[in-house]
């Protein structure tokens, strides 16, 4: 038998960690771990958890276009209309509540200062 993963964490590169950092506490994430480089005054790299949701960012080499995000984060949460109604009030842009047949509870997306798609859905 093949080893088995245990656990998966993202790693996404952003324009700005710190901007990063302060969007995704919007969402329960909090800080475990930082690097500042010596010769810097912000981090470069962040590994952020919420629960048993983990994501690492880290500064992008290159100019970050978010037409080119090409990946999805789905986010699982207990109530999906008291999360958008959160983020809402906090003057992020969530999209609507849809109910396709995978989300009964309902599931929205909302997208992070670098174009990066997040679904957030019921656990």
């Amino acid at each position: 038998m093949a080893s088995q993963t245990k656990q998966l964490t993202p790693m996404a590169f952003v324009s700005d960690v710190t901007r990063s950092i302060a969007f995704y506490e919007h969402l329960g994430f909090v800080v475990g771990n930082t690097f500042t480089p010596a010769d810097a005054d912000k981090p470069s790299w962040a590994w952020l958890s919420s629960g048993n949701a983990h994501l690492m960012i880290t500064n992008a080499c290159d100019p970050v276009v978010p037409e080119q995000q090409a990946i999805l984060f789905y986010l699982y949460v207990d109530d999906v209309a008291a999360t958008r109604d959160e983020l809402v009030a906090a003057g992020l842009q969530p999209g609507p509540i849809e109910n396709p047949p995978y989300a009964p509870h309902g599931e929205f997306r909302l997208t992070d200062p670098d174009g990066f798609t997040l679904m957030i859905m019921h656990t």
